[in-house]
């Protein structure tokens, strides 16, 4: 990767000199200075990676994106969005990482304020390698069983946790389980924070079959019966991680383009 100033921004030479965010930044940063980069940042792509086509950069603003539950996300038939819930987590996050990275795709990390306080440096590995992050509430919680009062409590406590690993609050949030209550709607469209669900998951959690090839055959399967999407996936996970290698070339060998998410800063 080549970084060169262009009056206020920096620009790099991999996609045609694509406008680099805060991320990006820092990286180049890192790059004239002779510190490590991430491992998708220090190596060119292989020919046969999976990669990333492109970049959609969203509004800072309440909306609700993924089929599940609401409308879809202006994606073109074959692309997809990969998204990971409930991390960061010690024990996966290196093989998470490694897999991504060796294909050369970048996804969103949902992550929970919980475990991004008890490992914020996690937090940052995960954005340092080009990934986006947002939140999945405090505690993971299910939420219809509290009280509205309690809900908001969650959604605080995460945000605060958020902002003191990122230093900004997060762009987007994914609801525990996918429950949405109107407590925490009308929260997050007062603070003009996105509400992002899916339009498939590999239903890798108890007590559904985690074996490799359920995983692989049950993306397939999906991805053959939507045309494309966001996928749920979960890095906290054992078996997620050890079968992600074979989860991205199950996304490239069938043809299907990664579309990375980002939002606009403040």
């Amino acid at each position: 990767m080549i970084c060169r100033p262009t009056g206020s921004s920096w620009m790099f030479s991999n996609d045609g000199g694509t406008l680099m965010k805060t991320w990006q930044k820092m990286l180049c940063l890192l790059a004239a200075t002779g510190a490590a980069l991430p491992l998708a940042a220090t190596a060119a792509c292989a020919p046969d990676a999976l990669g990333t086509s492109r970049t959609m950069t969203l509004k800072r603003e309440y909306a609700r994106y993924g089929q599940v539950q609401y409308g879809a996300l202006p994606l073109q038939k074959g692309e997809v969005v990969l998204t990971f819930d409930d991390g960061p987590e010690p024990a996966t996050l290196d093989r998470v990482l490694q897999a991504l990275a060796s294909q050369c795709a970048r996804a969103t990390f949902f992550m929970t304020g919980a475990n991004l306080a008890k490992h914020p440096e996690l937090g940052r590995r995960v954005a340092a390698a080009g990934h986006s992050t947002a939140l999945h509430s405090f505690a993971h919680p299910v939420l219809k069983s509290m009280t509205p009062a309690t809900q908001l409590a969650d959604l605080d406590q995460g945000v605060q946790a958020y902002m003191a690993v990122f230093g900004t609050a997060p762009a987007a949030y994914r609801f525990p389980f996918l429950e949405e209550t109107p407590a925490i709607l009308a929260a997050l469209e007062e603070r003009k924070i996105t509400v992002a669900s899916i339009d498939l998951g590999i239903d890798d959690y108890q007590p559904n079959d985690q074996s490799t090839g359920a995983l692989v055959g049950r993306l397939a399967q999906r991805l053959k019966a939507n045309g494309g999407g966001i996928i749920l996936m979960h890095d906290a996970n054992g078996p997620t991680a050890d079968a992600l290698p074979l989860l991205l070339k199950t996304i490239r060998d069938n043809g299907y383009k990664v579309v990375h998410l980002q939002w606009e800063d403040h």
